[in-house]
């Protein structure tokens, strides 16, 4: 076995290392209160009232999440934000921490921890509870720790990379890729003898032991993530994008004024034999996201290991006043563009007046929610006792659920079609997400009771659409419900 010696440890930055993630978690905290809820937040609030080991679309992790916040907090949007605020915190902290095994000293730890910290990924994804939010930070600590077991000389040292990836798993199988790609960048490109270590395996054994309740779950419901990944490869997802755009949109991840950084990274880390891995770990998941139509964010977990190696290279590179007041105004103006993008601070009602929905979608999908529950319950409570509400997707169900609670409703999507059948004796349904040709697939008697408008102008996914009113359903709910229930 052939290892490079680790390099004696750097001095400790306590702004890269305490500082910036600190300070980090506070800024989300406080963003935390704007617009409101996502889609995928009130899906993850029903999922926390439904925990198991598994689900269509995820793991246990984030919904536990959600119902932690839930328990400690109420039916607070600060409240579920606290846990996203911290986890981002922890993947600046781990950043800075990579940089300091790779040798950087204060000042590469800190500019680490910053172009992390401003990233768009990063403040998109802890301004919101996502499965994002906690892939981001698995996939930092499995390459952190397995830097540390590559440098070290492996042996014990790989089984915290296991567990690190176990916990991953649970949250969703993102985190197998990255473990395979890494596998397969070992034996490719070296260096091979972890392959040839017993802990190695061990540790992807621990991965595994983790993974194995929600594989079983899965198993026993007849492997609906794969059509999930199915409806993701042919765009049926909100945050979908073609497969040729997924290597172009590395570009935004971070920031294209700091592409310089992670570029560096890999150049820095191509050239080193024990850590060259990474690089081909990249370059491989690149080609199967692309290949395989998956989402173009899925590479964000590489870049905190990216940034870490090259920060240092650049830093030398702005060796002059000159050169750095360059690398410090894009600093800056990433900081400046990424937040007024990804968080915040434009005032809801001058949204639909800027380009910040059509540059990123999910922003959008944080407007109007207490108004479409208001439009849809006026509408509900209109009719006979009984009476149940029937959405097309888990983001209606769950705004109704959060601010229509008296309501009785039902959806199709995902893990909502196994939480409840609408009972035999509903005979009128209120539904919403539906066009009416597939609605009159269902029922005898469809007609057009509202329209949803979110009070602010925003061209939203929910906007325009019509509410419902349907009598008379065709077939008992029994048979209806497998045409109802979808994944995607």
């Amino acid at each position: 076995m052939t290892t490079t010696a680790a390099p004696a440890a750097a001095p400790v930055s306590r702004l890269g290392r305490w500082g910036l993630p600190a300070l980090t978690a506070v800024v989300l905290l406080l963003a935390s209160g704007g617009y409101g809820y996502h889609r995928d937040e009130l899906y993850f609030l029903a999922a926390g009232r439904h925990l198991a080991w598994g689900y269509v679309d995820q793991g246990l992790l984030t919904p536990l999440f959600a119902r932690i916040a839930t328990e400690l907090f109420g039916d607070s949007l600060v409240g579920l934000r606290v846990i996203p605020a911290l986890l981002a915190g922890a993947v600046v902290l781990v950043t800075a921490t990579i940089a300091r095994d790779l040798g950087g000293g204060r000042a590469e730890q800190a500019f680490a921890a910053v172009c992390t910290a401003v990233s768009a990924i990063l403040l998109q994804t802890g301004h919101l509870l996502s499965t994002t939010t906690t892939d981001l930070l698995a996939w930092t600590l499995v390459t952190w720790l397995a830097v540390r077991a590559l440098r070290g000389g492996g042996g014990a040292r790989w089984i915290p990379v296991g567990l690190a990836a176990g916990v991953g798993l649970l949250n969703k199988p993102l985190t197998a890729f990255l473990l395979g790609a890494l596998v397969v960048a070992l034996l490719v490109a070296g260096p091979r003898w972890p392959l040839r270590d017993r802990w190695f395996w061990v540790a992807g054994a621990v991965a595994v032991v983790l993974w194995l309740p929600f594989l079983l779950w899965q198993a026993a419901n007849g492997a609906p993530l794969l059509t999930l990944a199915d409806s993701i490869a042919g765009g049926g997802s909100t945050s979908s994008e073609p497969w040729w755009l997924v290597v172009p949109f590395q570009a935004v991840l971070v920031s294209p004024l700091l592409i310089p950084v992670w570029v560096a990274g890999v150049v820095a880390l191509a050239r080193d034999r024990t850590l060259r891995a990474f690089p081909i770990a990249f370059v491989l998941l690149a080609v199967v996201f692309t290949v395989t139509g998956g989402k173009p964010y899925y590479l964000c977990g590489l870049y905190p290991v990216l940034l870490a190696a090259g920060a240092g290279p650049v830093l030398r590179w702005a060796s002059s006043r000159v050169r750095a007041t360059l690398l410090g105004l894009a600093v800056a103006l990433s900081a400046v563009v990424n937040v007024m993008l990804m968080l915040p601070v434009v005032p809801e009602d001058e949204l639909a007046r800027t380009p910040i929905t059509a540059m990123v979608a999910d922003v959008g999908e944080t407007v109007g929610w207490p108004a479409f529950a208001t439009t849809v319950g006026d509408v509900a409570r209109a009719q006979p006792p009984g009476t149940v509400v029937l959405t097309g997707n888990y983001g209606e169900a769950g705004a109704l659920q959060r601010f229509a609670p008296d309501l009785d409703v039902y959806s199709g999507q995902n893990a909502y079609a196994y939480w409840g059948v609408p009972p035999a004796r509903a005979t009128t349904v209120v539904a919403v997400g539906y066009e009416r040709p597939v609605l009159q697939r269902w029922f005898g008697d469809v007609v057009p009771a509202a329209r949803i408008d979110n009070g602010v102008g925003l061209d939203n996914q929910e906007q325009g659409r019509t509410v419902w009113v349907c009598r008379g359903p065709l077939r008992p709910w029994g048979g209806l419900w497998p045409e109802i229930r979808h994944v995607g």
